[in-house]
């Protein structure tokens, strides 16, 4: 049974997917809209059983899909891609239900989401071998890239839909399979993606889906199983940690994609009117839910006053509101977590001297004013801390030195961004910053990035995802020696 659900005149699957077949458990856990908190669908709650059934199903399936040419696989993707891209309104509005992502930035992703199935079902015809010279005469030697085997992925709240394809597409790709457990905030969109898969022609077990309301022992039993080869998470530093000394059991592979804390250096050349639409695009996309979004402002000191006026005035002038209303700017938080920690931040910076340009305050429900703070000084939690809210602290410094160094201060280095008009300079700063991801005078490098490597430095993960680095992390490479007579 597919276990439909309906809201708003708009059905979707709540079961589990798993081996090929649509499951329905005997409990259930609410999703609830974090915009209206309306309840969306009961959702299936996955254990220990359904994590065993999905194990033994990815196995018996990569058996099968591996032996397929990446021609035959690509096939299939490339009607994926086609489905999500029919079903853009769907996902969209299913992104800003379940999430409370304004709807204009949520079909905007589902695009993004597509963008990596479509990629990489043209790379899967091209992960080529390469033919070694020998040292000896009589022997003939080569190098073939093979799938790493079934695939355990955990993705985020944040990018309901991305976040499963840039994992899934390149795991297909290169012939494994995947089990995803998506975020318990956000699990419907990533059965939506597995009923697109089943219409695509997916085989059984190769893309399957567990919603669980409790992920640990999901993630026991298939961390545990020596037949799962491979872990892929994206999510908080902690969790990834802990998923990481998990892996050294069974040595899986292992691609995190974690927490970050990026810095925007705008240096005294700056465009003001367009750093302030840079850090529109970078600070407040997504309630400022975002990985890579820029969660510390170093302006310089003749910059500063004109800059605060200006980024203040633009902020104060974004619509905060229902996410399906296509002139939202800002929708809610996703929980009641989330904002507690953007007040206390707010909190901890004023009461350490920082004031408010704009916003500061909630604004009922998981609303919260998009904000500008002044004053800013070392010491406060805002810059040491990932926010993960639409609150912009400036700070300002005197040379470019001092930036680099402001800049580079934190066990995190996934997204970096810099605002100058000089060239020399730009290189300079951009190959000093400790971080995977710089954006010179660019608020989203990573953009519809599917041929992009996406990862971070230190704290901030293991690995990359996009481009031929990410098919690469579900390859193995072995050696065939030939001796001849």
């Amino acid at each position: 049974m597919l276990g439909v659900a309906m809201v708003k005149d708009f059905d979707f699957p709540s079961s589990a997917y798993v081996g090929g077949k649509w499951h329905q458990t005997p409990r259930t856990f609410a999703v609830k809209s974090p915009y209206s908190g309306e309840l969306l669908a009961q959702v299936a709650d996955c254990g220990e059983a359904e994590a065993r059934m999905a194990a033994d199903a990815a196995v018996a399936a990569f058996k099968e899909w591996k032996k397929l040419t990446g021609f035959e696989r690509g096939k299939i993707l490339r009607k994926w891609n086609d489905l999500l891209i029919a079903h853009q309104e769907e996902l969209g509005r299913l992104t800003a239900l379940e999430m409370g992502k304004p709807i204009t930035e949520a079909k905007g992703e589902v695009l993004y989401a597509a963008s990596f199935v479509e990629w990489c079902a043209e790379e899967a015809t091209r992960v080529n071998g390469e033919l070694i010279h020998s040292r000896f005469p009589n022997k003939r030697q080569m190098a073939v890239y093979e799938p790493v085997g079934p695939v355990y992925a955990v993705t985020p709240w944040n990018f309901p839909t991305s976040m499963i394809t840039r994992k899934a597409a390149p795991a297909l790709a290169a012939g494994c399979t995947i089990i995803v457990k998506p975020a318990e905030q956000t699990p419907l969109c990533a059965l939506y993606l597995a009923k697109l898969w089943e219409e695509a022609g997916g085989p059984a077990g190769t893309l399957q889906v567990l919603p669980a309301s409790d992920p640990v022992p999901v993630s026991r039993v298939l961390m545990e199983d020596m037949r799962i080869r491979k872990i892929t998470f994206t999510g908080s530093t902690p969790v990834g940690k802990i998923l990481y000394r998990q892996g050294a059991d069974t040595l899986k592979r292992v691609s995190l994609e974690l927490g970050g804390n990026a810095p925007f250096i705008i240096f005294e050349d700056a465009d003001i009117e367009k750093a302030v639409q840079f850090t529109l695009l970078s600070k407040y996309r997504n309630a400022g839910q975002t990985c890579v979004t820029t969660n510390r402002i170093y302006v310089h000191k003749k910059l500063e006053a004109d800059y605060a006026g200006a980024l203040a005035e633009a902020v104060s002038q974004l619509k905060v509101g229902d996410p399906l209303d296509t002139s939202t700017n800002v929708g809610p938080l996703v929980e009641q977590q989330g904002l507690d920690k953007v007040v206390s931040h707010v909190e901890d910076a004023l009461s350490k001297g920082a004031k408010i340009a704009a916003g500061g305050k909630p604004l009922g429900g998981l609303l919260y004013a998009p904000t500008v703070l002044t004053g800013i000084q070392p010491g406060m939690k805002i810059l040491e801390e990932e926010t993960f809210g639409p609150v912009a602290p400036l700070m300002p410094f005197e040379d470019e030195e001092q930036a680099i160094a402001w800049a580079n201060n934190t066990d995190y280095g996934l997204a970096a961004y810099i605002w100058t008009k000089d060239l020399s300079r730009a290189f300079r700063v951009a190959e000093a910053l400790e971080y995977g991801i710089v954006g010179v005078n660019d608020p989203v490098p990573s953009a519809m990035g599917s041929n992009l490597p996406f990862g971070g430095y230190k704290n901030s993960g293991l690995g990359r995802e996009g481009g031929h680095w990410g098919m690469e992390e579900f390859l193995e490479t072995k050696l065939i020696s030939f001796m001849l007579p």
